[in-house]
C-alpha cells in the first residue's frame, strides 16, 4: 500500500509540477522539490501512524517528479546539441550509483526509520546547492524576462572564462535573435496543446505508450525479485551493476544511430526477455536471473533515452508540460503492474504475457517518432510541423545530374550521304 501511495505521488507530481514549471520556471520547481523531499522524507522516518507515513510518502513521490523533470529539462536547455546525449546519460549514472549505495546502507542500517532518515537528510543539502544553478535561458526569454536572461548569460560566460564575449552581448541582439520566439510566447499553452497538431498528436500518443510500457515492464521485474532465488541485497547490486554497460551502450546508440531506433530496440529486447521467461523452467534460476537482469538493463536504457528524447521532441513553450504528461504514463504503468501480477494466481504465465506484449507495443510505437539526432531544440509548436514537412521533401538530386537534365534534347536530323 505504501509503495502504491508513493507511485501515486509521482504520478500527480508529474501532472502538477510539469505545468507549473512551464509557468514559473524550472529552477523554482527544482529548489522547492528538493526542500519538500528532504522534509517529507525526514517526516516519514518519525511518523507515529501508518496514515501519516503514507501522506509523507505521497509527498516524497510528488517531489521526486519535480526533481527528475526539472533536471532533465535544464540539461537539454543548457547543454549543446553535440554533448546533450552524453550529459543526459552521465546524469543517469548517478542514479545507478545510488542503486549501488542503497543495498549497503540497508544492510548496515536494518532499522527502517534510521535508514529513511539517512537517505532523506542529504536532500536538504541539495536544496541549498540548487540555488547556485542558473535558470533556463530559453524559458526566461520566452517568458519575457530578456534582461534577466542576458545577465545570466554574462555570468555563465564569465564562469566559463569567456567574460569578454559575454560583455559584448546586448539586449537588442538577444531580442533580435529570438524575436519570433518572443512574439509567440505571449500565447497561453497547456495540456490541450499536446494534441493541437497532427505531428504533436502522434508524438504524444507514441511517447505515452513508450513511457507506459517502460514503467509497466520495469516494475514487473522489480517486484518479482523473489522469483529468481537470489539474495535480495545481491540481486539489487546486480540490478544496479547492469545499468553501467546498459547506459553506456545507450549513450553510444543515441549519439550515432539515433533516438527512435534506440528506444524502439531496447523496448523490443525487453519485451522479448520477459516473454522468454515463460518458457524457462523455474529450476533454471541462473538463466532466469540472466534474462531478468538483461531485460532490466534494456528498460533502464529506455528510461535514459526517453528523458532525453521527450525533452527534445516537445518545443520549449510546452516542454515541461509534455515531460510531465509523458512521465505520468510511466507511473500509471508502475501502479498497474501489481494488479497484473495478481493474474498469476489464475495461470503463472499470464503476467509475463501481458508485460512482454505491452513492451513490444511500446517499442513498435517508438519507431514512428521523428528523429532528433543533431537537430536544434524546437522552440515553438510550428517548429515540430516544419520537421515533418522537411522529412517528407524529396532529397535534392546531385548537381551534376541536375545539369545534365537541363541540356535540351536535340532532334536527330539525317546528315548528308557519302559523296
Amino acid at each position: 500500500m505504501a509503495q502504491s501511495v508513493f507511485m501515486a505521488g509521482i504520478l500527480v507530481g508529474g501532472l502538477v509540477l510539469g505545468a507549473l514549471s512551464d509557468r514559473f520556471g524550472r529552477k523554482p520547481i527544482l529548489i522547492s522539490s528538493y526542500l519538500l523531499l528532504g522534509a517529507s522524507g525526514s517526516g516519514a522516518a518519525f511518523s507515529p501512524t501508518f496514515s501519516i507515513y503514507a501522506v509523507f510518502r505521497f509527498l516524497c513521490g510528488f517531489s521526486i517528479s519535480g526533481i527528475s523533470l526539472s533536471t532533465a529539462i535544464l540539461n537539454v536547455e543548457w547543454v549543446s546539441t553535440r554533448f546533450r546525449a552524453i550529459k543526459s546519460i552521465a546524469v543517469g549514472f548517478f542514479y545507478t550509483f545510488g542503486q549501488f549505495v542503497l543495498p549497503g546502507l540497508a544492510y548496515a542500517i536494518p532499522q527502517w526509520r534510521w535508514l529513511q532518515l539517512t537517505v532523506s537528510v542529504p536532500f536538504l543539502t541539495f536544496f541549498l546547492l540548487s540555488w547556485w544553478l542558473p535558470e533556463s535561458i530559453r524559458w526566461m526569454v520566452l517568458s519575457g524576462k530578456s534582461s534577466k536572461a542576458l545577465k545570466t548569460l554574462r555570468q555563465v560566460a564569465a564562469f566559463n572564462g569567456k567574460k569578454e564575449e559575454g560583455e559584448k552581448l546586448s539586449l537588442e541582439e538577444l531580442k533580435l535573435n529570438l524575436q519570433k520566439e518572443i512574439s509567440l510566447a505571449k500565447a497561453r499553452h497547456g495540456i490541450a496543446d499536446l494534441f493541437r497538431t497532427p505531428v504533436l498528436r502522434r508524438v504524444t500518443l507514441c511517447l505515452s505508450l513508450a513511457w507506459f510500457a517502460t514503467g509497466f515492464a520495469y516494475y514487473s521485474l522489480a517486484m518479482g525479485v523473489e522469483e529468481f532465488g537470489v539474495n535480495l541485497y545481491l540481486l539489487q547490486l546486480i540490478f544496479g551493476g547492469v545499468d553501467v554497460p546498459a547506459k553506456f551502450i545507450t549513450m553510444l546508440s543515441i549519439s550515432y544511430l539515433g533516438r527512435h531506433i534506440t528506444e524502439g530496440v531496447v523496448l523490443l529486447l525487453a519485451g522479448g526477455c520477459i516473454l522468454a521467461l515463460i518458457f524457462v523452467p523455474l529450476d533454471l534460476m541462473t538463466l532466469r536471473t540472466v534474462l531478468a537482469v538483461f531485460g532490466k538493463g534494456c528498460l533502464s536504457g529506455s528510461f535514459s533515452c526517453l528523458f532525453l528524447y521527450t525533452s527534445e521532441l516537445y518545443p520549449t513553450v510546452i516542454r515541461q508540460t509534455g515531460m510531465g504528461a509523458s512521465n505520468l504514463w510511466a507511473r500509471v504503468g508502475s501502479m498497474t503492474a501489481p494488479l497484473v501480477k495478481i493474474t498469476g494466481e489464475l495461470q503463472p504465465f499470464i503476467p509475463n504475457i501481458i508485460f512482454g506484449t505491452i513492451a513490444l507495443l511500446g517499442g513498435s510505437a517508438a519507431l514512428f517518432l521523428p528523429e532528433t539526432l543533431n537537430r536544434a531544440l524546437p522552440e515553438t509548436i510550428e517548429d515540430i510541423e516544419t520537421w515533418s514537412l522537411r522529412a517528407k521533401e524529396p532529397k535534392p538530386e546531385p548537381e551534376a545530374e541536375k545539369s545534365s537534365q537541363r541540356i535540351p534534347l536535340q532532334p536527330c536530323e539525317p546528315g548528308p550521304g557519302p559523296s
